[in-house]
């Protein structure tokens, strides 16, 4: 399914991308947890699931499974800052992994909406409404309640994480002005994206040291079945979780996007104390979740009642201007 920016897409397209991206957000927080818990190469996992993205869209176009165009190098001198911010994001979201529980890196990641409505003021789009504004201090303030009570705090890792959200803010911004304004479709933006990563991730393993002594390892591991499973599962659920964000970020909103992924983390959130473990439960940080999760439920309800009062509003202004 490839959705151009430039068609008005119908409600049931944007609830199945918003769905979707939901469910492989959710999901790959997970396995890449498992990933990283066995091997410790972060950067190494993520060229990994570029390299087999770029592989299959040019694959599935030269075969005609998808309408995708090949490079165009003004194209992509436009999207290269799309891939940078999208790589720096993954790149530090999974280095952050490793010191830090996933109930308290999704709270981090809820502080993405904070982002996204400043990022929005500086560009341009207005002040948000008393609600939103509210939701998003109460979700902030819940994190931070929350790290006061995490028994397994690490700075390091929180600070990877914050960087990370600001990360997600820039490409989530970036890929909604490229998809409506260059008409691109959600696999173009992917194959963009992922070709583009190649080189400066093939650099960074370099540079950081990871190569080549994370292949030796990689190779090693692969011997252990469950392993190679889970590592399949990661570079799959990489490329969907690719597909349905670029697809959701395009026929919704960068906005949209942010909020599929903070209702997400109510489930994710959950299963976090029970899977995978490391986390030491405690008054303070369980409340700080609580209350972080609260914040981010009123905020995506403070979102839906803006987007639904804006037809209505558009409706009485016509019908004013009828009279």
């Amino acid at each position: 399914m490839e959705v151009q920016a430039e068609m008005e897409p119908s409600s049931s397209i944007s609830l199945v991308a918003a769905v979707s991206y939901g469910i492989a957000s959710m999901a790959m927080v997970f396995i890449n947890k498992a990933v990283i818990m066995q091997y410790p190469h972060s950067m190494t996992v993520l060229t990994l699931q570029q390299l087999v993205t770029s592989l299959l869209i040019h694959f599935g176009r030269r075969m005609g499974y998808t309408r995708a165009k090949g490079i165009d190098l003004a194209t992509a001198k436009k999207l290269l800052p799309v891939s940078i911010f999208y790589n720096a994001n993954v790149a530090f979201a999974l280095a952050s992994l490793k010191g830090v529980n996933i109930p308290m890196y999704i709270a981090i990641k809820r502080l993405t909406p904070l982002a996204v409505l400043i990022a929005g003021v500086l560009f341009g789009k207005g002040k948000p409404t008393t609600q939103v504004a509210l939701s998003v201090l109460l979700t902030a303030a819940g994190c931070v309640i929350a790290a006061l009570g995490d028994f397994s705090f690490d700075l390091f890792g929180y600070g990877l994480a914050l960087t990370s959200v600001f990360f997600q803010t820039m490409y989530l911004v970036l890929v909604e002005k490229s998809g409506a304004e260059d008409g691109l479709s959600s696999i173009e933006i992917m194959f963009y994206n992922s070709f583009l990563s190649l080189p400066f991730l093939s650099f960074l393993i370099i540079v950081t040291g990871e190569f080549p002594n994370s292949l030796s390892l990689l190779l090693a591991k692969c011997s252990y079945l469950p392993f190679l499973v889970i590592l399949v599962l990661s570079l799959v659920m990489g490329i969907v979780l690719n597909f349905t964000m670029f697809l959701c970020t395009i026929v919704n909103s960068a906005l949209t996007t942010t909020i599929v992924g903070v209702l997400k983390g109510v489930g994710s959130t959950t299963l976090g104390f029970v899977l995978l473990g490391g986390v030491e439960v405690h008054a303070l940080n369980v409340s700080g979740l609580v209350v972080n999760t609260a914040g981010g439920v009123w905020y995506s309800y403070a979102k839906y009642r803006q987007k639904k009062a804006k037809p209505a509003k558009l409706m009485s202004d016509l019908e004013a201007h009828k009279k």
